[in-house]
């Protein structure tokens, strides 16, 4: 059975190219004009993927990605924005409430093809490895794609569980933002911005409630501080809120007194150190 796809787009001229381009790669498509007409289809019919235009004549299409993406029935649809917008402001925006590909207009529509069928294929790949991982009240059920919080089923979206898993199998080492976009997005570190990254973060912590915890940040202050004491960083200059990458970093035994390792390093990240843990100089020089 063919994926099927919703185009929204007031322009008759472009959602007819559009339809056209998916339809030669095998896709079933529907259309619609107004935001009204796509939030009903999308509550009557199931779509594996919409690509949202922003400039509709009835609403925003920022207030219809909202709405799509905080409806538990409607959130884990990926939708690609169009937009003539090409600001950095506009595409943050975009990411921050939910979207998955930002597509500048003027396009080229057999690109526009090619980046649907890899955002479908890359949100839903088999699973390698199956099982259950338990850490106090967060279940990672990989048998059946489940995310259970104290009993309860998480609704995530296919790229929020993707990053969860990840980063659960790889615990307490560091994944830079560059690793988490290839294995994660399976994009190009150099095409994707790296606040993409640190906007799913955010919403995925959001969203484990009370074990939010579990994901870790790892921030380059402290490498650049190692640095400073090896003698090797003497002209680095300060930035706080720079990233070096998140890590899983979950409770051994309860939630209570637990004691956190030292965090193994990944790539460019040797003995890194999780940024609430007490940081000595033994610790850098080791």
């Amino acid at each position: 059975m063919p994926q099927k796809i919703l185009v929204v787009d007031d322009d008759k001229e472009i959602t007819r190219l559009i339809e056209y381009d998916l339809q030669e790669e095998g896709f079933s498509v529907q259309t619609a004009m107004t935001a009204r007409a796509t939030l009903q289809m999308v509550s009557e019919s199931r779509f594996d993927m919409v690509i949202l235009d922003l400039k509709l004549p009835d609403q925003d299409g920022r207030e219809v990605l909202r709405e799509l993406k905080q409806n538990p029935d409607t959130s884990f649809i990926p939708i690609l924005v169009l937009s003539a917008r090409a600001g950095e402001a506009d595409r943050v925006v975009c990411f921050e409430l939910g979207c998955d590909d930002y597509v500048v207009k003027p396009f080229n529509h057999r690109e526009l093809a090619l980046r649907t069928k890899a955002i479908l294929r890359r949100l839903n790949p088999p699973l390698d490895t199956a099982g259950v991982m338990t850490f106090a009240d967060l279940v990672l059920d990989t048998t059946r794609r489940q995310i259970i919080l104290s009993g309860k089923v998480l609704s995530l979206t296919p790229i929020e569980y993707r990053l969860l898993v990840f980063l659960a199998r790889r615990k307490r080492v560091v994944q830079s933002r560059d690793i988490l976009i290839r294995e994660v997005w399976r994009q190009n570190p150099n095409d994707v911005e790296n606040r993409l990254v640190d906007t799913h973060i955010r919403r995925l912590r959001k969203k484990l409630g009370h074990m939010d915890f579990i994901i870790r940040t790892r921030h380059k202050k402290k490498e650049e501080r190692r640095l400073r004491l090896e003698g090797g960083g003497q002209n680095i200059k300060d930035d706080d809120d720079a990233i070096c990458g998140y890590f899983f970093d979950p409770p051994e035994e309860g939630l209570v007194g637990y004691s956190r390792e030292p965090v193994e390093a990944d790539e460019d990240y040797e003995n890194s150190t999780d940024e609430d843990s007490p940081i000595t100089e033994a610790q850098y020089r080791q």
